[in-house]
């Protein structure tokens, strides 16, 4: 009995990301809120408080804006959930996007690219997302967080367009993913854990800690709630070919991903007890935008000629049946993937949406397009499945 290793090992790798991220961004989330609603206190030298109700008991939060005159006898903090979710996440990269270069990565329609070239510009997209980024907050633009957003979105929108020109656009897709989870796992790691251990260690000394430590931390720390939902919408877009398969994939991607800022504002505007019209009539927009932009993209892909599935079975042979057949060719696939098999006119009829998914709509089948399937041979399989896949 054979063990499919590295298909155990992605799906250890992916569960311990969600798990991880799940950790990550719950805790995220939670201390934005608690620092929302606090409160002046009633006694005692906190800056801030709040009492909340849990599982059955009360809890009293309090907030200390530099830090404390005494150090507690136990300080946790929150650091493991985001360099596991980082660890975890690149090395899916690598698994999948490195390792499969050749098949997820490269799209040798866009660039002729061998895999060490592919992965060393996804590499590099990763090191000089994360030194713009910084920079930017380090210059006199970052004394604004809105100039900065601007500025940071316009970096964003750059890469996902020049990658989008070499990669697949799943492949591109990933990296601004990897490139926005790269900078929040920086903030944490190169920012504010840095800077609360040196408060720590100035209390420690009987030093009155410096107050723009916590104002840095801070501020890195609530860039990172409002990227959270586009990295959000990044991880599971590859369940979504409408989304990387537009024309323009680097525009839908702007647009969801400015949707996503768009509601993390009307959270943290309730959480500040602020009225929340304006924004949620811009994240409605925005997200009408975004789904109207693919509709009428795709509405007029599909050819209006007939189709047959006689016309059809060559192209299923050429490029399909390698690996979606009951005894798949194809060296790496031992069985059909995902279990779908294009042997005949009623399996590939029940799997037209499928088929137009994945090879009309987003171009991601054939892997790599090792087979060279054509624009007009694309069209061909749209045309049948519009046509309502005749037999």
């Amino acid at each position: 009995m054979g063990v499919d290793f590295p298909e155990w090992l992605n799906l250890a790798i992916r569960w311990l990301h969600l798990t991880a991220g799940i950790a990550w961004i719950g805790s995220s989330f939670y201390f934005v809120w608690l620092d929302l609603h606090l409160t002046p206190p009633k006694k005692g030298d906190a800056s801030g408080e709040v009492w909340s109700v849990h599982g059955g008991g009360f809890y009293h939060n309090q907030k200390y804006q530099v830090a404390p005159a005494q150090m507690p006898d136990r300080l946790h903090w929150f650091k493991w959930e985001a360099y596991w979710t980082w660890i975890s996440g690149f090395s899916l990269l690598v698994l999948v996007y490195y390792v499969g270069a050749q098949s997820f990565l490269i799209d040798p329609a866009k660039a002729v690219l061998s895999p060490w070239q592919g992965i060393a510009i996804g590499l590099a997209s990763l090191v000089f997302g994360w030194i713009a980024y910084d920079r930017l907050c380090r210059s006199s633009i970052g004394a604004s967080n809105q100039l900065l957003g601007i500025c940071w979105f316009l970096c964003l929108l750059f890469a996902a367009f020049a990658l989008n020109s070499v990669f697949t656009a799943r492949g591109a897709y990933l990296h601004i993913g990897a490139i926005i989870g790269s900078v929040m796992v920086g903030n944490v790691f190169f920012v504010i854990i840095p800077n609360q251990k040196k408060v720590v260690a100035d209390l420690i000394a009987g030093r009155t800690p410096d107050p723009a430590l916590g104002a840095a931390a801070k501020q890195r720390s609530l860039h990172n709630n409002y990227m959270t939902l586009p990295v959000l919408f990044i991880m599971i877009s590859h369940h979504y070919p409408m989304t990387y398969g537009a024309e323009r994939p680097w525009l839908v991607l702007a647009l969801l991903g400015l949707t996503g800022v768009a509601v993390r504002h009307v959270f943290n505007l309730r959480h500040r007890e602020q009225s929340t019209g304006r924004a949620m009539a811009v994240a409605a927009v925005m997200a009408l935008i975004s789904v109207t932009y693919v509709s009428m993209e795709k509405g007029g892909t599909a050819a209006a000629r007939a189709v047959s599935f006689a016309e059809l079975q060559p192209l299923i042979v050429k490029h399909c049946a390698t690996c979606h057949s009951a005894t798949p060719s194809h060296p790496e696939f031992p069985v059909a993937p995902l279990g779908l098999k294009l042997d005949s006119y009623e399996q590939a009829k029940a799997a037209a949406p499928r088929i137009k998914a994945m090879t009309v709509d987003s171009e991601v089948m054939p892997l790599g397009n090792v087979s060279g399937m054509t624009k007009d041979e694309r069209e061909t399989i749209g045309a049948w499945i519009a046509s309502g896949s005749p037999k």
